[in-house]
């Protein structure tokens, strides 16, 4: 018949419109499937693409240390010695000491991690771990013998050294009782190291010479035990925020704290 179209050599089903040569709804179909396939490919793309920056870097602190905070818990460490009283089942009683790998050997419990841990949160630990084998057991923890708090002050002071911790100490008043700094020192440039886990110790920049020189300290950082100040001879180009423990030891001299009191 003149103007008609035969009809092509299609599947059973499958129509196809003159105008187009194709069946809409079979194109549409096709359409779909491949942005779909399309969409799989780039969400999976994008996963990968966001882990690989990650892959073989270390397990970076990320959160906010309490820098500011003025009157922190003792924190256990090895070498402590804690006393355990148990009011209604004195056969546990028991006095232990924190082994240098941080843990304390517990009579009838075995062993538990308490290093960097207070004593409120050690209470807490015996009572769940015994909780076990007796019946909501009262449990006192008393620290008996401890390492007395410490802070280290290094570089450019008259007596750099380690010094006992006693008190609500600032870094401007750490670097007083050190001595002073030296004519060399970049007082702008003082850095506190804050030990934050075993593996690694945050480090903040203090600007002594304008909280100084306009009479404000309300930015002078409070000291906790253990920590590190020093008072560098010219300014660090750069810095990490978090450093490896080891990494320590490329700031300070060690010998320079033999007899410092």
């Amino acid at each position: 018949m003149a103007g008609s179209v035969s009809p092509l050599n299609l599947p059973d089903g499958v129509f196809c419109e003159p105008e187009f040569g194709l069946n809409r709804d079979l194109l549409n179909g096709e359409y779909a499937m491949l942005a779909q396939r399309k969409w799989n490919f780039l969400f999976v793309l994008g996963l990968l693409l966001a882990a690989c920056p990650l892959a073989g870097r270390p397990n970076i602190p990320t959160q906010e240390p309490a820098f500011q905070e003025r009157f922190p818990r003792y924190r256990l460490r090895a070498g402590d010695v804690l006393e355990l009283n148990f009011p209604f089942t004195g056969e546990f009683n028991q006095t232990v000491i924190v082994q240098p790998d941080g843990y304390i050997n517990l009579r009838g419990i075995g062993e538990i991690r308490v290093q960097d841990k207070t004593t409120p949160e050690v209470g807490e630990m015996l009572r769940a771990a015994y909780g076990k084998i007796l019946r909501d057991p009262a449990i006192t923890v008393e620290l008996k013998d401890f390492e007395k708090p410490y802070f280290v002050v290094g570089g450019e002071v008259a007596k750099p050294g380690k010094y006992d911790l006693r008190g609500d100490t600032t870094v401007v008043e750490a670097v007083t009782i050190a001595g002073g700094v030296t004519e060399k020192s970049k007082i702008s440039k003082v850095l506190l190291f804050r030990r934050v886990s075993d593996d690694w110790v945050e480090v903040k920049e203090v600007d002594m010479k304008r909280m100084l020189r306009e009479r404000d300290l309300s930015e002078d950082l409070h000291l906790h035990a253990g920590d590190m100040v020093l008072v560098p001879k010219s300014a660090f180009s750069k810095f990490s925020r978090f450093i490896p423990t080891p990494s320590l030891g490329l700031y300070f001299n060690p010998l320079s704290f033999l007899g410092a009191k």
